[in-house]
């Protein structure tokens, strides 16, 4: 008995290490910066138990902080509640339980609610703010004015819930916000979807675009994490990592969604985006005749890019698709098309990159400069 006792101790002291390893262990997204900005990974839309969640405050904290994020907002619903029964109604409650883990663990915690009403206008988020309690009012134009009285950013949430025939639709109501300033950003994806409508009112009316996990379970039961899913997030490009670095690069609409492999946002925002994740090695390229020629172009994140051909060029034969596989070097065949060129000439090859979506469902186009020179095959 003695010597099982003895086994058992052993094997809870070999245990524990490997389960807390395990516990603290913090994914690093490789995403792509934008030049004088740091990339900082965010979710503004989540629960707990404090309204239709199933998890307590601190464990969206320890989430977040493993799937490697830099700031999240708990935006419990002020109007439905549907645990009250069990959790004490107190709308700041879940902050002021999270904030500590937040503090420890070096993660930004930024107040925010989600302001739960019928469509027009549905259903807001408000973070940045101070007290959610002066937001629990009757009238919704009232709550929204009070979330801006504290300098909180607001945004319109899954935009096509709870319209009664699920249809993205921008009401007289929401033109009306969107002229006090009441709406600052829109969710052009929530979850695993994609609003292309919201996308093209972002562009048009100069809002921020927003991704969000808007997660009520644990976020494993929803993503396979350890297998490479990721939730979705919104990437803000600021200044400094903090909360006032994070709202005003809202403010100035520097953010891009980015869900599954795909980023959505402008063409000022990708552009330079997918310029800074990817290195091209061509010189000296010399091509003889008809012969195949490789250009190695290295992905540097971990979104790997969809490319399509978007025209065939005269002189090059090019695939008509390739992906630049994530943090690899991904070889881009090229052949002339014909035995009889020569000389040094820049060859501009365009290609589509589908992932990266600049306006509804539209890829950002992009093109290859490339020197080669040619040599006759008779030589």
């Amino acid at each position: 008995m003695k010597i099982k006792i003895q086994l058992f101790l052993l094997l809870i002291l070999f245990c524990i290490p490997a389960s807390q390893a395990q516990i603290d262990a913090r994914m690093h997204l490789n995403l792509p910066e934008l030049n004088g900005y740091m990339t900082l990974k965010c979710d503004f839309h989540m629960h707990t138990v404090f309204s239709d969640g199933l998890v307590w405050p601190p464990v969206r904290v320890d989430e977040a902080w493993r799937e490697g994020l830099d700031a999240i907002s708990i935006t419990d619903h002020i109007e439905y509640l549907p645990h009250k029964e069990d959790v004490k109604v107190n709308h700041n409650r879940s902050y002021e339980l999270a904030i500590g883990r937040a503090r420890d663990l070096g993660l930004i915690l930024i107040k925010g609610t989600e302001i739960t009403r019928d469509m027009p206008p549905g259903h807001l988020n408000a973070i940045f703010i101070v007290d959610v309690n002066p937001l629990d009012v009757k009238s919704w134009k009232k709550a929204l004015q009070a979330a801006k009285d504290q300098g909180g950013f607001i945004f319109f949430n899954h935009p096509t819930f709870p319209h009664p025939q699920r249809i993205a639709e921008w009401f007289p109501e929401h033109q009306q916000l969107y002229e006090l300033g009441l709406i600052n950003g829109i969710e052009v994806v929530n979850t695993a979807t994609y609003y292309p409508e919201a996308h093209q009112w972002c562009i048009d009316k100069e809002l921020a675009m927003i991704a969000s996990s808007d997660v009520h379970a644990p976020t494993g039961m929803d993503y396979d994490i350890h297998n490479g899913e990721h939730r979705p997030m919104t990437l803000v490009f600021a200044a400094e990592r903090t909360q006032s670095g994070i709202l005003e690069a809202l403010q100035q609409r520097r953010s891009v969604a980015y869900y599954e492999d795909k980023l959505v946002g402008t063409k000022a925002l990708l552009e330079p985006l997918f310029k800074n994740s990817i290195d091209i090695s061509c010189k000296d390229l010399k091509i003889v005749g008809r012969n195949r020629a490789f250009i190695p172009i290295r992905n540097n994140t971990d979104i790997p890019f969809k490319l399509v051909l978007e025209h065939k060029i005269e002189e090059l034969g090019c695939p008509l698709e390739i992906e630049l596989a994530a943090n690899r070097t991904t070889m881009l065949s090229i052949r002339p098309s014909s035995n009889e060129l020569s000389g040094k000439k820049w060859i501009r090859i365009p290609y589509t990159v589908e992932n990266l979506l600049v306006k509804p469902d539209t890829g950002l186009s992009t093109e290859f400069k490339i020197e080669i020179e040619f040599f006759p095959a008779n030589e």
